[in-house]
């Protein structure tokens, strides 16, 4: 079988990103080394964006009766957690959710929705050709070469497809070792438990299943020399050293070493090929943010590779992924070193700065809300595409309600939703691919919305352009030059 995409790599990202392909109509591969998932969880917190981003497709409810609903997260293991309930989401809270359930969720998606996820086999390189891109793979029958139209490296901090597509990822080396336990505790600490003092950081999360999740840093972590596999013995050893007890653990799941080494790749787009996830940007995973943030890198790709493909996309749309996607990369990196920074204050002075930023936080909730919404991205903003935008153009869109449906519940994959809030029907005319127009009641209208008459929401759910004109000419007109910039012209009915 042909497949217009093919995807290295069948971990979360590798995975939504093939799900959202195929619900746009296109063939999609994806290629994975791996015979089985890998039964240890790296990943274990789902942030509310990408609950979001789920619920816009209506695939998030088995995530939600999983997952362990967690009101907050942390920045940097500050004593002062950061409050995610005061978010403007339908979903104020992380979700505790080991990556191999995450993983199970979205390849079963995926494969009802028709992608061919092949395993036992890997990607050596790729062949780049004027009107297509031929993707070397070999396996336990031999070598294989699958053309496809443009192929997507989903294939981890190693990445294969990186490497043979030149692309440059500097960045800075490793200088702490994180360390982690899934282990059984017979006496386990209040839910959210943390500590930080001379002895290091720890912070203790609850994962289905009766296990718990022990994470930490001690001073003797501050190094370049590896020390070799962590054992039971000197986990217990950390957490009783700065708990004062080992919480009865016992039977370990998975012990685990890591460390702060941290990149950004220099494209994320190119020619045919196409850098998401861990692929694209390699960090400390402070706060649970690398999946996420992977997952979003997924969302935007996904639906300007299917517009492009199904003909309705404008000129350089494929371009935009990297404009819109390596700053916040760049982001991702910048303040998961900020946070490495914090976590790793023992000394009496980095224990006065990280005081003075958790009595922060406490006393101003505007920087809670403005951490919190970093941290679980719903902060990301995309540049308008046109001079003179309206402020809110190229944020998420809120989940309007609009009478029996919502927003969310209106997106689509394969086109942008109109929505047409006159109360006229003024809008109905516009008509063509890749565009639905839906007309509603006006809204009870969240902050920032009270003189919106109009939107356009892009497929992963991020405004492309705000209507507030009164006028209903000027508002056509200025609805009809944005959309010379968001869907090709003349594209065929």
């Amino acid at each position: 079988m042909n497949h217009r995409v093919v995807v290295a790599g069948a971990g979360p990202v590798g995975l939504w990103l093939a799900g959202e392909l195929r619900r746009a109509g296109v063939t999609v591969a994806v290629i994975e080394p791996r015979t089985e998932r890998d039964p240890r969880s790296r990943a274990l917190t789902v942030h509310p964006r990408t609950i979001e981003t789920f619920a816009s497709r209506g695939a998030h409810q088995p995530f939600v009766s999983e997952g362990i609903p967690l009101p907050g997260g942390h920045f940097g293991a500050l004593d002062a957690r950061l409050d995610f309930r005061r978010l403007p989401s339908p979903f104020p809270y992380t979700l505790a959710l080991p990556q191999e359930r995450t993983e199970a969720l979205l390849e079963a998606q995926a494969a009802d929705l028709g992608a061919d996820i092949l395993r036992g086999r890997e990607v050596t390189g790729f062949t780049e050709h004027p009107d297509h891109i031929a993707v070397h793979t070999t396996g336990p029958n031999g070598s294989v070469t699958f053309p496809a139209s443009y192929l997507v490296g989903c294939d981890g901090a190693r990445s294969t497809v990186r490497t043979a597509a030149g692309i440059g990822c500097p960045g800075t080396p490793s200088t702490v070792l994180g360390w982690l336990g899934d282990v059984v505790l017979d006496d386990p600490p209040p839910p959210g438990h943390s500590s930080f003092g001379p002895a290091g950081a720890l912070m203790a999360v609850p994962l289905p299943g009766g296990i718990h999740r022990l994470v930490g840093i001690t001073p003797r972590d501050l190094t370049t020399t590896w020390p070799g596999d962590l054992t039971l013995d000197e986990l217990r050893e950390n957490v009783t050293s700065m708990a004062g007890a080992d919480f009865g653990m016992r039977d370990p799941v998975w012990l685990s070493r890591y460390g702060n080494a941290t990149r950004l790749a220099d494209q994320y787009r190119k020619g045919r090929v196409f850098l998401a996830g861990d692929a694209a940007h390699q960090h400390f995973p402070a706060g649970g943010v690398g999946m996420n943030v992977g997952i979003q890198d997924a969302a935007n790709l996904a639906w300007k590779l299917a517009a492009t493909l199904n003909g309705w996309a404008p000129d350089g749309l494929l371009d935009t992924y990297h404009a819109e996607r390596h700053p916040v990369g760049a982001d991702l990196t910048a303040t998961s070193r900020a946070q490495v920074a914090l976590m790793t204050a023992f000394t009496p002075e980095g224990a006065d700065l990280r005081g003075l930023l958790a009595r922060l936080i406490t006393a101003l909730p505007d920087l809670n809300d403005r951490l919190a919404a970093q941290v679980s991205s719903l902060a990301v903003t995309y540049p308008p595409t046109t001079p003179g935008a309206h402020r809110l153009t190229g944020t998420r869109a809120p989940d309007l309600a609009l009478g029996d449906t919502s927003l969310f519940a209106l997106l689509r994959v394969d086109r942008h939703l109109l929505l047409d809030l006159t109360g006229s029907h003024r809008l109905a005319g516009f008509v063509r691919p890749g565009l639905h127009v839906h007309a509603a009641a006006p809204h009870r209208s969240p902050t920032g919305f009270a003189d919106v008459r109009a939107l356009l929401v892009r497929p992963d759910g991020h405004l492309a352009w705000v209507g507030t004109e009164q006028d209903d000419t000027a508002l056509t007109d200025s609805l009809t030059e944005v959309l010379a910039t968001t869907h090709r012209t003349g594209a065929a009915r």
